[in-house]
């Protein structure tokens, strides 16, 4: 099943910005040089919205407590996060990034 996050173009490269899937399951989709990736859009040690964090280098940091989460494979780098953040395959068609879900969405918390 293919779920719709947001038009390609809504996130330029170095920019991540959250999309929310019926409105309830917030996907954090990031732009890495032309390459689309998404994540479960919540920090995986307490809940707070990762599009409030930042880009640093190969990682997502989160701003509540500054844990930071590698960008290829979601695994926590810093605590207090020691669960890794869930990564979701998507693709980009027709100017729209998708996910490629077979089911409710894995979140790690």
């Amino acid at each position: 099943m293919r779920i719709d996050l947001l038009a390609a173009s809504d996130v330029g490269p170095g920019e991540m910005k959250m999309a929310w899937v019926d409105g309830v399951e917030p996907v954090l989709v990031v732009n890495v040089d032309g390459d689309y990736h998404a994540y479960q859009g919540i920090c995986s040690h307490e809940y707070f919205e990762l599009d409030r964090g930042f880009l640093t280098g190969a990682s997502i940091t989160c701003a509540l407590h500054l844990s930071r989460f590698d960008l290829e494979t979601g695994e926590a780098l810093d605590p207090p996060a020691v669960l890794p953040i869930a990564r979701y395959e998507c693709l980009v068609e027709d100017g729209r990034v998708q996910l490629e879900a077979d089911g409710p969405l894995e979140v790690n918390e």
